[in-house]
């Protein structure tokens, strides 16, 4: 993987950007204190389908106008939107509110933002709805009502793909997770 850092809104955000020169890319976006290699699996499966991966290093502290800023110096103008825990809270609002920048989304274990959480928490109760193709992965750590009342959030086709058993998919599920990532690419 090739290692970049790009300046965005102020600072420096560490990227990695690997796999075929490709029409089609896909932004990962970690969790928080998630391991810098923690989507290398799935990039492996998805540089095999012909995709290009950007993951960013770390979610911690950056901002949406941060992750478009990156997007932008790296000449990336359509990109599939990939977030797991923190970075698929960032994915929602990205996803909501940037209109003509993703041509799908998918969110590991983490509704929309304007649904209750587990704790009863609403992150984002005036968070949009998304309009984009949807795929939502659920492990064990997200109850799967949450996940479905996700589906009012989201003005498009809308998929709840559920792993029983697998608290982290990412670190455990790769090869799942790269087929619906694949899937949400595919124009058919």
């Amino acid at each position: 993987m090739e290692f970049t850092h790009v300046s965005a809104a102020g600072g420096q955000c560490s990227v990695r950007v690997a796999g075929p020169d490709s029409r089609h890319a896909v932004l990962l976006l970690p969790d928080a204190g998630d391991p810098v290699d923690v989507y290398d699996a799935v990039s492996e499966r998805l540089h095999n389908s012909d995709l290009k991966t950007v993951a960013l290093e770390s979610i911690d502290g950056v901002s949406d106008d941060a992750i478009l800023t990156v997007l932008d110096e790296l000449k990336l103008s359509w990109v599939h939107l990939v977030g797991s825990g923190a970075g698929a809270e960032s994915a929602w609002t990205l996803a909501a509110k940037t209109f003509g920048r993703f041509a799908s989304l998918i969110v590991v274990n983490r509704c929309h933002p304007a649904i209750a959480d587990e704790q009863g928490t609403v992150r984002d109760a005036d968070c949009p709805p998304v309009e984009l193709p949807t795929t939502l992965v659920v492990g064990s750590s997200l109850r799967r009502a949450s996940a479905d009342a996700s589906g009012r959030f989201v003005y498009s086709d809308f998929r709840v793909v559920q792993l029983d058993g697998s608290a982290n998919v990412v670190a455990a599920e790769p090869a799942a997770l790269a087929t619906e990532i694949v899937l949400r690419t595919s124009p058919w």
